[in-house]
């Protein structure tokens, strides 16, 4: 958009203009970062009257203020306008998801170059005054046209998925979940946090002294938390089945030992948690700036899959992204093209699950491939294109081509757009939370929410079908 300024020339006492605005969360954000006020009063998530309740967040009157100095800058008189001078009288508050509208009225032209502005600002929708007060700018000389585009945007790194996952499982029942060989600060930690967000009910399992070691290192207590104390971590991820087995544990969290040492005794014969569908990672990210959580699966498991694993990647990442609350997930099978290509493998694979999928072998989604990254993701890209397709641009998870390519898009979106990843392992008989060392206290926290949240459903969903 093309924006004009009005010379000190050009201007006339009674020219007025407004700007409208919705005062967001993010506008918040961002202001206590560049103000270097992070007064709680003002942002999302604190409870200062400790009612039990996040407070209603109120908005910095200096950052209602400066909506009148968005109207004199890029409206009236626009570009090269100077403050001199500014009054505020503030006489209510602005809350986030407002509607507010700054006003500024030129009354007044001096000799020296100088014009007074009348400014307010009101609450839209019913319309009550916020603000009132006057600016004295120096008005521009020279005409000067500028596109408002040239300016770089910001994108706020919150994490607000997560923070929704997390409120929708808190409520439910906590999760009985072995936690394997949580023997080192991150993993108990994890494990611990998310029991005071009543997410789980950790049974710890592995080895006691390195466990309360941990537990002093963060400070931790570990009062009323079971342990069953086994010092190899072959037999702590055994033990931990039996858990499962006997019918204590409801789901498995890794610690702090490796994935396959864990693996082999879920997928162990006797008493083991084969379904017959196989093993497959799922990351659920949050990537700032995408409306949606979006799925990347597989990243940790499946190296080089097969026709028929992926058939289970996709089945099984559908069921996770129906409990999270996506009705019809959008599965884009990624290649590196979006034709079909004999010589790209998993060009063909793609167009095989996507065909797969309209004959009802695949069920609970709508499943299209092959997609480049682009396309799948962004609707310009795949309008560029070309695509018709109600998956392209708009997907929901990734189905990528092997571990490689997953590993690499999984860790481009933590690293590169700052996103966090919750992960989960899906086809045994309960939720496994697969972790990482290098996970931030959001993504285990995540995980964990993630897993509570799908076996609620699949609980609701096992209870409904004995009834029928």
């Amino acid at each position: 958009m093309k924006r004009e300024n009005r010379t000190f020339d050009e201007l006339q006492v009674g020219d007025a203009a407004e700007l409208k605005r919705v005062c967001t969360a993010d506008d918040l954000f961002v202001f206590a970062t560049a103000s270097g006020n992070h007064n709680p009063a003002h942002l999302p998530g604190y409870d200062l009257n400790r009612d039990g309740h996040p407070d209603e967040v109120t908005a910095p009157a200096m950052w209602v203020g400066s909506l009148i100095s968005a109207v004199l800058g890029n409206i009236l008189p626009g570009a090269g306008t100077l403050y001199r001078a500014q009054t505020f009288e503030f006489l209510g508050r602005a809350k986030a998801g407002d509607d507010l509208v700054a006003r500024v009225r030129l009354v007044e032209k001096r000799d020296d170059g100088t014009v007074v502005f009348a400014s307010s600002v009101y609450r839209d929708e019913p319309e009550e005054l916020l603000l009132r007060g006057e600016a004295v700018v120096s008005a521009p000389r020279t005409k000067f046209q500028y596109d408002e585009h040239d300016i770089p945007g910001l994108l706020v790194q919150r994490h607000r998925h997560f923070d929704a996952l997390v409120a929708r499982a808190e409520p439910l029942e906590p999760l009985a979940t072995a936690v394997v060989a949580p023997e080192e600060a991150n993993s108990l930690g994890g494990a611990l946090l998310a029991a005071r967000h009543t997410l789980i009910t950790p049974i710890l399992v592995g080895a006691r002294d390195r466990i309360a070691a941990a537990a002093t290192a963060i400070g931790e207590s570990l009062d009323g938390i079971e342990i069953i104390d086994v010092a190899d971590h072959g037999a702590a991820a055994h033990a931990a089945v039996d858990l499962v087995a006997d019918g204590r544990a409801k789901a498995i969290m890794k610690g702090h030992l490796h994935t396959d040492e864990l693996l082999r005794a879920v997928l162990r014969k006797d008493r083991g948690l084969r379904t017959g569908r196989r093993l497959t990672h799922i990351f659920v990210m949050d990537v700032p700036g995408v409306s949606h959580p979006l799925l990347v699966t597989d990243a940790a498991i499946n190296i080089l899959p097969d026709l028929a694993t992926k058939v289970d990647i996709v089945q099984n990442a559908i069921e996770l992204a129906i409990s999270l609350g996506i009705e019809q997930p959008k599965v884009g099978v990624l290649s590196a093209v979006e034709t079909v290509n004999a010589q790209i493998p998993s060009s063909v694979d793609a167009a095989l699950l996507s065909k797969m999928a309209e004959r009802g072998q695949i069920t609970g989604g709508l499943v299209d491939g092959p997609l480049a990254m682009d396309n799948a993701i962004d609707i310009a890209a795949a309008r560029t294109k070309g695509l018709v397709s109600p998956v392209a641009g708009r997907a929901d998870v990734l189905v990528v081509p092997n571990l490689d390519a997953g590993n690499m898009v999984a860790k481009q979106l933590t690293y590169l757009s700052h996103a966090e990843g919750a992960g989960l392992v899906m086809g045994a008989r309960v939720p496994i939370i697969l972790t990482s060392r290098a996970d931030s206290a959001k993504a285990r926290l995540a995980s964990c929410a993630v897993a509570a949240i799908h076996h609620a459903r699949m609980a609701a969903k096992a209870e409904e079908m004995q009834h029928q």
